[in-house]
C-alpha cells in the first residue's frame, strides 16, 4: 500500500507531508491513520521542537474522503480523535499552506498553533452546498473565528482568499514568502525550553480542549445523522456527478 503521508525529521523540525494527489488529501481512513501515527512518533521525539504540517499538490485537504466506505459514524470519531491529538500534541504544530483547503481540511489549519498561508491559497467550508454542516470542525475552527465571520462563511459556503483568512483569524499569517516566515518561527521555537513550549501550549488550547470534553459526542452525533441522511446522499452523488444538487437553483 503506497504511503499518503510522509514524515521527515531534520534539524529540530518534524515535517509532515499529505501526499494522496489522487483524492485531493482528502481525509481518508488510511490518511487519517498515517497522519495520527506520524504525529504520535513526532510528539515523542525528543529531539523535535515543533512539527510542520504541509501538503504535495495543490490542495492542502479537501475534507472528507466522499469515496470511502468506512461509513459515517467511524470516519467522524477518527477525525474528532485527530483534531484532539493535535490539540495535545507538546510540540507547536504549524500549518504551511499552499493551496486550497476544503471542509474537513480547515479543522487540521483550526487545530494547529500557528497557520502560514500563500497568497494564492483559498479557502471554504463547503458541507453546507452537499447537504452537511461543518460539525466536528466546528470544535477547532469557532474558537478561531469571529461570530460574524463563522456565520457568514459557514452558512454560505463561499470561497474566500489567504488575506480573508489571516482577517478572521482562520490563519495566523497570509504571506508572499510562507517558508521565510515559517523558518523564523521554527528558529524561535529551538531558542525556547522543551517543557516551557508544551505547559504553555496547555494554557493557549486549554478552552478549546474544554470545548472538546463538553461538545464532542454531540457533534460527532449530528455530522454521522447528516452523512447519513437522504439530503446528504444527494449532495454527494451531485458532487461525484458534477451537477447541481435538486435545492440549488
Amino acid at each position: 500500500m503506497t504511503e499518503l503521508v510522509h514524515l521527515n525529521v531534520d534539524s529540530g523540525i518534524a515535517t509532515i507531508t499529505l501526499d494522496s494527489p489522487a483524492n485531493r488529501n482528502a481525509l481518508s481512513a488510511q490518511l487519517m491513520n498515517e497522519f495520527s501515527t506520524h504525529l504520535e512518533s513526532a510528539s515523542s521525539n525528543a529531539a523535535v521542537r515543533s512539527v510542520v504540517l504541509a501538503h504535495s499538490s495543490s490542495t492542502f485537504c479537501s475534507g472528507a474522503d466522499l469515496s470511502g466506505d468506512s461509513g459515517p459514524e467511524k470516519d467522524m470519531a477518527q477525525l474528532a480523535a485527530i483534531l484532539r491529538q493535535m490539540l495535545e500534541c507538546p510540540k507547536p504544530i504549524l500549518a504551511r499552506i499552499a493551496g486550497h483547503v476544503r471542509g474537513g481540511g480547515l479543522g487540521l489549519v483550526a487545530a494547529c498553533d500557528v497557520a502560514v498561508a500563500s497568497l494564492e491559497s483559498s479557502f471554504a467550508f463547503s458541507e453546507v452546498r452537499i447537504g452537511v454542516a461543518p460539525a466536528i470542525i466546528s470544535l477547532t475552527v469557532l474558537p478561531r473565528l469571529s461570530s460574524r465571520a463563522a456565520s457568514k462563511y459557514f452558512l454560505t459556503g463561499d470561497r474566500f482568499d489567504a488575506a480573508e483568512a489571516e482577517r478572521i483569524g482562520l490563519i495566523t499569517t497570509a504571506s508572499e514568502n510562507p517558508e521565510l516566515v515559517l523558518e523564523h518561527l521554527a528558529t524561535s521555537f529551538r531558542s525556547c525550553s522543551p517543557v516551557g513550549l508544551a505547559e504553555t501550549k496547555k494554557l493557549t488550547t486549554r478552552s478549546i480542549l474544554q470545548g472538546f470534553d463538553a461538545q464532542e459526542t454531540s457533534v460527532t452525533d449530528l455530522s454521522v445523522r447528516l452523512f447519513s441522511a437522504e439530503e446528504a446522499q444527494e449532495g454527494i452523488a451531485a458532487f461525484k456527478e458534477g451537477r447541481p444538487p435538486r435545492w440549488a437553483e
